[in-house]
């Protein structure tokens, strides 16, 4: 009786441990402020996303036939991910010669991550990074609204502040 009571013991006491270590790695993972962590793995992304607080203002998640994934929230928060090994180069390039929407300035200039000032009537600002996550390559850039209003500068730093803060989620047990 004696040794069945402390397999017992023992057995709870390991049960204990593995999840308390468990919860404590969920832990390590804040969100900050007025953010949450989207878990895209329904979608075929081993990583979360931090988001805008779902809970007051709607979320959309939308796998587009070209195979990017469209993630709004709200009126203010809209960004594409495609997996791709994306072309820091050529964007710029791209952005450079935009006879429509005119480059001003670059705000952030990192070898994987833009983010600039452009204007076509009224400035407007726009991100574009290059992202592993699981192995994979990621290219993430803001999606201009449907009703062409374009998203001010703290709206863009907070999707791109987003985009560079995947959580990769560890891969599953073959």
């Amino acid at each position: 009786m004696k040794k069945t009571f402390t397999l017992l013991a023992f057995a709870g006491i390991c049960v204990a441990l593995t999840s308390c270590g468990a919860k404590e790695e969920e832990k390590n993972i804040e969100a900050p402020a007025g953010m949450v962590a989207l878990d895209l793995s329904s979608h075929g992304k081993q990583f979360s996303i931090f988001v805008p607080d779902t809970t007051t203002e709607k979320l959309e998640v939308v796998e587009q036939s070209w195979g990017a994934l469209e993630i709004k929230v709200g009126k203010h928060f809209n960004i594409s991910i495609t997996e791709d090994p994306g072309d820091i180069t050529l964007m710029k390039s791209d952005i450079k010669s935009n006879d429509v929407n005119i480059f001003k300035s670059y705000i952030t200039d990192e070898p994987e991550t833009i983010m600039w000032e452009s204007a076509i009537t009224v400035p407007e600002f726009h991100f574009y990074t290059i992202q592993k996550a699981s192995g994979n390559t990621y290219v993430i850039k803001d999606v201009i609204s449907a009703d062409g209003t374009p998203s001010n500068k703290e709206q863009i730093q907070k999707m791109l502040d987003s985009a560079k803060k995947l959580v990769e989620k560890p891969k599953p047990n073959a």
